[in-house]
């Protein structure tokens, strides 16, 4: 599995040099490595890209993302679509057919409320019963049932929300050896405190590990079947990363947070409202996310070992085969 470059230097500058991709701060090379030992760049900077760098990342399939310093989603470079065109054509027929959409929005929720719950009694397995939380687990239990016979879009929506109201309001129960981090609720755009800054963080490095894998499989990142379509939008990208926030994102946080890899002076307030994460920070979060990449997980459908960061690819590559009928159904994540 090769790697993704994350570049977290505001001011560095990418071109390239023969087959090699380097990184510049201020016209002094800090870093380089050949295009061929990755398989995505993503750049926190505002400097840009040379033109020549977009040609060999084109030329050689290599995802180019743009993100803000803060780590908001800004744009995304692929080079030509892969794939083949009629599993396209049927995805954007399926995308439109109001049955088959609700359908795998439904199963998509229920498996995002299932992994929620999930992480809920794994605390309460190592560290006993918690009133607040069984209740939170039990409310999940009702919202995961009615999900699944859901009506409509709308409704399932609101259930959705139902449950992450609840996963949220016990989640500062999952917060075992760091006092000074306290979590009081979801919030963003901006993010108000720094576990809503990390979390949102590592939801955007979520976002784009699911759009390259769904581009790898052959799948359009933009027309999904669960989030609404708008310009810019990987819609179907967020719909497959729904069953891994829990998992991938949350637990990651908690982690860093439960291990003390992370305090408050790892956060600077911005104004009144926001709170940001220092670039020391965001380089602690992406090391520890590459290494978690490398933990192997055994895939709960495919019965096979593999690494954590396959886990998109791998449910896109499931989802491809649905929509190509060659699956009864689409076998969502579940921890």
């Amino acid at each position: 599995m090769l790697n993704t470059l994350y570049v977290t230097t505001p001011e560095a500058y990418l071109s390239k040099d023969g087959l090699n991709v380097v990184v510049s701060v201020k016209q002094q090379e800090m870093f380089r490595i050949p295009v061929f030992n990755i398989e995505g760049i993503v750049t926190f900077g505002y400097m840009g890209v040379s033109p020549g760098l977009m040609r060999l990342c084109s030329d050689n399939s290599i995802s180019l993302s743009f993100l803000s310093p803060q780590g908001r989603f800004i744009g995304r470079l692929q080079g030509g679509t892969k794939g083949n065109v009629l599993l396209r054509k049927k995805q954007y027929q399926l995308a439109d057919d109001e049955n088959v959409s609700l359908h795998i929005s439904k199963i998509i929720v229920a498996a995002k409320i299932q992994n929620y719950r999930n992480v809920l009694r794994r605390y309460i397995r190592d560290y006993g019963e918690n009133e607040n939380i069984n209740i939170a687990v039990k409310g999940m239990d009702m919202d995961k049932r009615y999900a699944l016979k859901a009506p409509d879009k709308s409704v399932l929506r609101g259930l959705e929300g139902d449950a992450a109201n609840k996963y949220f309001s016990v989640f500062n129960n999952l917060i075992l050896s760091n006092k000074e981090f306290v979590f009081s609720g979801r919030n963003r755009r901006p993010p108000k405190d720094s576990i809503n800054a990390m979390l949102s963080f590592v939801y955007t490095l979520l976002a784009n590990e699911c759009a390259a894998a769904l581009e790898t499989v052959g799948l359009d990142p933009y027309i999904g079947f669960m989030h609404t379509l708008r310009p810019g939008r990987q819609s179907l990208a967020l719909d497959i990363m729904e069953e891994f926030r829990a998992y991938l994102g949350d637990r990651l946080v908690l982690t860093l947070i439960n291990r003390k890899q992370v305090t408050q002076k790892d956060f600077v307030k911005q104004g009144d409202e926001s709170v940001l994460m220092t670039e020391n920070c965001r380089n602690l979060i992406i090391k520890s996310w590459q290494a978690r990449k490398k933990e192997e997980i055994m895939h709960p459908y495919l019965k096979e070992k593999i690494p954590i960061g396959l886990l998109p690819y791998a449910q896109a590559m499931l989802l491809a085969r649905y929509l190509r009928e060659d699956l009864d159904d689409y076998p969502v994540f579940l921890i």
